[in-house]
């Protein structure tokens, strides 16, 4: 065999090996449909408030409260006519992508804050948000990294930012406002987006001061969403299933209960309705409960299998699945 054939096949069995290493450095990408979610008036929690402080990296003074009120809404709209972008005051991809920036160990500001803030509110990173990155954020920054699937570099570019913003939270059941049910064996479904948990987390204090007992909380998602048991809905992190109250106010010790049982209290569970919707302007799709007296005043909607739960779905302006848009 000529010795230019064995130079060519030696030549394409080092491309091949070449490639292969090159593609072990390549960035994995867990999460493929990570997306920057986008947030607009109305909207609650820790992606407002990393909003926020991104606003502020470019020249603005907002007070990082996590609540998308008329204050951010007009910073936001001065900050895409000054990009060029349309300005709607919704915090879309294009808004997203111009707010943030590239920080790594020594930077130092308001994007660093963001995403201290971030990184505590999704994955307990227990960081100062002081706005220096020092070894303890590159360190925190990694390990999510390594989480996401993407190069563990500790560099907080695009590609972090997105899964950043992208990544589920858990519910807080430590603050005396909700409890935990665990329906079907899906002991771990209570992870949300950001503005689903936040809208929650903001309805459960409101309904709790009324002296009527914490909000039971069913499945909401898994910690990435997908496939969860007994639920064609529930994997985007944007739905959630909430016990109706009782009486005797146990409803996170007593027994589950419908709208049609003797321990039903329907004048509490219309203002936990009431106040679900109203922690969320804007941002409420539906609640599905089959009261026919809380149906016929407005504030759910039948639909099978739904006597004993209240399932609210949280909306955006924009969103990939149609189902979620408002």
């Amino acid at each position: 065999m000529p010795s230019t054939t064995w130079s060519h096949r030696w030549g394409l069995l080092l491309a091949v090996v070449v490639s292969l290493l090159v593609g072990l450095g390549t960035p994995a990408q867990a999460h493929p449909g990570a997306f920057t979610p986008t947030q607009s008036r109305g909207n609650k929690g820790s992606d407002v408030a990393a909003l926020q402080y991104l606003l502020n990296a470019h020249g603005t003074s907002l007070g990082a409260d996590g609540d998308f009120g008329p204050g951010t809404e007009a910073a936001v709209r001065a900050f895409q006519t000054a990009k060029g972008l349309g300005a709607d005051g919704i915090v879309g991809p294009n808004t997203w992508k111009s707010l943030t920036v590239t920080v790594r160990e020594g930077d130092r500001g308001e994007a660093v804050k963001a995403l201290q803030h971030l990184l505590n509110a999704k994955r307990g990173a227990g960081l100062a948000v002081d706005g220096a990155f020092g070894a303890g954020t590159a360190a925190a920054v990694r390990t999510f990294q390594g989480h996401a699937g993407l190069d563990a570099d500790g560099i907080a570019g695009s590609a972090t930012w997105t899964n950043l913003l992208w990544h589920y939270e858990y519910a807080d059941y430590t603050a005396g406002t909700l409890c935990n049910q665990n329906p079907d064996g899906n002991t771990s479904a209570d992870w949300g987006t950001a503005a689903a948990v936040a809208q929650l987390e903001a309805a459960a204090r409101t309904f709790t001061a009324t002296g009527r007992g914490k909000v039971p909380v069913g499945d909401i998602a898994f910690e990435h969403g997908g496939t969860i048991n007994g639920h064609a809905s529930h994997q985007v992190g944007m739905d959630a299933d909430i016990w109706p109250v009782r009486t005797d106010a146990a409803q996170c010790a007593g027994s589950r209960i419908t709208w049609q049982s003797a321990a039903y209290d329907r004048a509490a569970t219309r203002d936990l309705v009431k106040a679900l919707r109203a922690a969320a302007p804007g941002h409420v799709k539906f609640v599905y409960f089959n009261d026919p007296q809380l149906i016929a005043e407005g504030l759910t909607v039948q639909y099978p299998n739904h006597d004993n739960h209240l399932h609210i779905r949280y909306c955006e302006p924009v969103h990939p699945n149609a189902a979620y848009q408002c």
